[in-house]
């Protein structure tokens, strides 16, 4: 059974795997960890991977209990499809400066982790005192250096839309996160 939902134009959603109230909940308790692990004497500096996590990063932020400073990276591996190309293009680097902070980089997934790999090495040689990786969801395909330390929720192994996933830019305004029909296209 798929849900039709008017958000996804002529597509369905085959299923609902976390709701906007799951999501809610998560992000709270994920701001809370960060402000936890976070030195008082640190400044908290979250860099979302756009476009995927800029409503996770809108949510998390506002649940962070401390002052904290947004800076952006644009990178894409995954184009029109439905699988990682396998390539890296940064199309936009963050202005902010690193050293010294306590930076952690927000993602919307991780899955084949191929983003992260190549981007890890690029901020850790701007030498914040901490760097921490965010994700929303995680497949557990990939063990990343440093290790994913904040996760909101394990993923399944299919392809996610909304909350600001997406399939070719769309989805993405769905409030919650579902798996896309694809058999219907």
């Amino acid at each position: 059974m798929t849900l039709s939902d008017p958000r996804a134009g002529d597509h369905r959603i085959e299923r609902i795997v976390f709701s906007e109230e799951d999501l809610s909940n998560r992000i709270r308790s994920l701001g809370e960890e960060i402000a936890a692990a976070a030195p008082e004497s640190e400044e908290i500096l979250l860099i979302g991977m756009l476009k995927g996590s800029f409503l996770f990063l809108a949510d998390l932020a506002r649940a962070i209990p401390r002052p904290v400073k947004l800076d952006f990276m644009v990178a894409a591996s995954y184009y029109a499809g439905t699988v990682s190309s396998g390539e890296v293009t940064l199309k936009y680097e963050p202005d902010t400066s690193l050293k010294g902070r306590f930076v952690v980089i927000v993602e919307d997934i991780i899955d084949s982790g191929t983003t992260l790999k190549r981007l890890l090495p690029v901020f850790e040689a701007q030498e914040p005192a901490h760097l921490e990786v965010c994700t929303l969801l995680h497949k557990r395909l990939v063990t990343l250096d440093p290790p994913t330390r904040f996760v909101g929720f394990d993923a399944p192994p299919a392809f996610l839309v909304g909350y600001g996933l997406d399939y070719a830019e769309q989805f993405r305004n769905l409030p919650y996160i579902g798996v896309l029909a694809i058999d219907d296209e």
